[in-house]
């Protein structure tokens, strides 16, 4: 990391977002698309630079020495209606086809577009993940297919080999929580459960059912 703070960046967000017929006939509403944090139950931020808005559905939202670019949105009607159009996303992302199925860590794996899925818990400790396409493609994470699974990644690497960012099109779904401790990864996280970032970055959006918590 170039500074002390963990990164966070809100890309193109959900309105460019359009599932194919291979996958799904969904478009989720844009008032997603300026939050790059959002919460239902608190949102924490510690030592955090947050570039896009930030809220929270019901609940509390702390800062301490964090830096946030965007508005904030604390159980306003902005707030709510952004998380229920998030929910509609998380719902519909749930229903969409796998296409590949994995199975455990994700490190040293090379992917083109596609949807993806892990049945159980995906737990990555070190590594890259590349994605082999530009940001005109779309990928669709799938973590807990079964029922439960949570993500889990130290010290891990997501990035595209083109050496593009996101661009809206990259997406992690999990059916509980996720977590990322001195990664570098790329891609909206939708969590059915809490989102907790510690150091390192994110490109893309982290929008959880409970509550999200960045500390650098």
């Amino acid at each position: 990391m170039k500074s002390k703070y963990l990164s966070l960046l809100t890309c193109a967000g959900f309105a460019g977002l359009l599932f194919t017929a291979t996958t799904a006939n969904a478009k989720p509403k844009s008032s997603l698309d300026s939050f790059a944090v959002l919460g239902g139950s608190a949102v924490t931020l510690t030592n955090s630079t947050v570039i896009g808005d930030v809220g929270v559905d019901h609940g509390p939202l702390t800062q301490t020495t964090s830096t946030i670019s965007g508005q904030v949105h604390v159980g306003d009607i902005v707030a709510q209606k952004a998380y229920d159009d998030f929910l509609l996303a998380y719902a519909a992302l749930a229903t969409v086809p796998c296409g590949t199925t994995l199975t455990g860590s994700l490190a040293g794996l090379f992917l083109t577009p596609g949807v993806y899925c892990v049945d159980a818990a995906s737990t990555t400790t070190g590594g890259t993940l590349t994605l082999l396409g530009s940001s005109t493609d779309t990928w669709i994470f799938k973590i807990g297919t079964s029922g439960t699974g949570a993500l889990t990644g130290t010290k891990f690497t997501v990035v595209m080999a083109s050496g593009e960012t996101c661009n809206s099109n990259v997406f992690w779904w999990t059916a509980q929580a996720a977590t990322l401790t001195d990664s570098v990864f790329i891609g909206s996280i939708l969590a059915g459960a809490d989102i907790t970032v510690t150091r390192g970055s994110l490109d893309g959006q982290a929008l959880a059912t409970g509550a999200v918590t960045l500390t650098g």
